[in-house]
């Protein structure tokens, strides 16, 4: 059996934003171009287990649409919300002793869909074993960036890139660990 990995899926502007100041995303639809989705379906196919953070998870609950991670299990980060509802754990504690205690049991891969916080609380504890990061063609000179300073240096390795005819690029990077 394959040990789970712990897989940030996620898209940013090519000077790393991940959202502008004030949490808007609608730049990601200058790239939408059904049915392409970027290999979205095949990934979630490969993932049992969701985290993310409490404003992306607000986010997503703001677009008005069914719950998108249905049959998986689904965390989110938050210091303000407890307990549960019949798509989400709210989860207030060590973000180490979470993926520790998801990673005990047999299951497929985790993913971490955003926000910035929640990246950087798995960075910091060097939690995350594959980077896949969609870069969108636009400059936004200004947001919420994907990656915050002050984590630590990790080396990562390119396993994979694609580019697409709507200008979207599509990096793969596995976590080397000696």
């Amino acid at each position: 059996m394959h040990p789970r990995k712990l897989i940030l899926y996620i898209a940013a502007s090519l000077d790393g934003y991940i959202a502008r100041p004030d949490g808007d995303i609608d730049w990601l639809s200058s790239v939408e171009a059904p049915p392409e989705d970027y290999g979205y379906a095949d990934f979630v196919r490969t993932v049992d287990t969701i985290i993310m953070g409490r404003k992306t998870y607000e986010k997503v609950l703001s677009f008005g649409i069914p719950w998108p991670h249905q049959g998986r299990k689904c965390y989110v980060l938050s210091a303000s919300r407890t307990g549960k509802n019949d798509e989400v754990e709210f989860y207030g504690g060590d973000v180490g002793d979470l993926v520790a205690e998801i990673r005990k049991s047999p299951g497929a891969n985790i993913y971490c869909d955003g926000g910035a916080a929640a990246v950087d609380a798995l960075m910091q504890r060097d939690l995350i074993d594959r980077y896949v990061v969609s870069i969108i063609p636009v400059l936004l000179g200004d947001g919420i960036p994907l990656f915050r300073p002050g984590r630590p240096e990790m080396a990562v390795t390119l396993t994979h890139s694609m580019a697409y005819p709507s200008g979207l690029v599509q990096l793969r990077y596995e976590r080397k660990r000696s």
